[in-house]
């Protein structure tokens, strides 16, 4: 097994689509100067239910046009097979090579009535429907899902999502730089041999 310590160290940055012009135009200025830093891709979020998905591809495809990669975020609560089917096609026939699979959250108020439970199931989907052609990111949570009963469980969920056929891991966000190394640590000692990238959000 190749070591976690001997995958390049790579980092990304997170966006939330631009609502407005005024938006979309300072996430161009602000995507250049990241750019700059030479992060292995930027990921664009999708809102509670899906409820930003023509903002979210509209967003990746305007950054990957620059040459920029871009990896949009996919969640699957309250979706249906043929809509994640739909979108996964958008996306491949637009270029988009990268995706970061996600359970998702639900709006506030919406009962969840989709075909997906959990963001192992959306992997084993996307691997079912696209073969190898996305490179498949996943949540990593160094600090633990707020919603887990414990670390061991957070642990045994993520270890399920790279069973199911991730290519590596986007940390959420993290106050403790040592929480990130000894979750990275831990995958190397369960055998989990993919990079954990450390995820970035831009605060303006």
């Amino acid at each position: 097994m190749q070591s976690q310590k001997k995958h390049p160290q790579l980092f990304s940055f997170e966006f939330y689509p631009p609502k407005t012009e005024e938006g979309v135009a300072n996430l161009q200025i602000v995507h250049s100067k990241l750019a700059k830093l030479n992060p292995d891709f930027f990921s664009v979020t999708f809102g509670a239910g899906g409820s930003t998905r023509d903002l979210t591809f509209d967003t990746v495809v305007a950054i990957q046009a620059k040459g920029i990669a871009a990896a949009p975020h996919l969640s699957c609560v309250a979706s249906t097979k043929d809509n994640i089917r739909a979108i996964l096609k958008d996306y491949q026939d637009n270029g988009i090579a990268k995706i970061v699979a996600l359970r998702g959250d639900l709006p506030s108020g919406m009962m969840s009535a989709g075909e997906f439970r959990y963001a192992n199931e959306l992997v084993e989907f996307i691997r079912q429907e696209t073969g190898d052609y996305f490179q498949i990111h996943v949540a990593a949570y160094p600090e633990v899902h707020p919603q887990s009963a414990s670390a061991t469980e957070d642990f045994k969920n993520f270890k399920r999502k790279v069973e199911a056929g991730a290519n590596a891991a986007i940390t959420q966000y993290f106050y403790n730089a040592e929480a990130y190394f000894y979750f990275r640590d831990s995958c190397e000692k369960n055998g989990i041999d993919i990079p954990v990238v450390p995820g970035i959000m831009p605060i303006t």
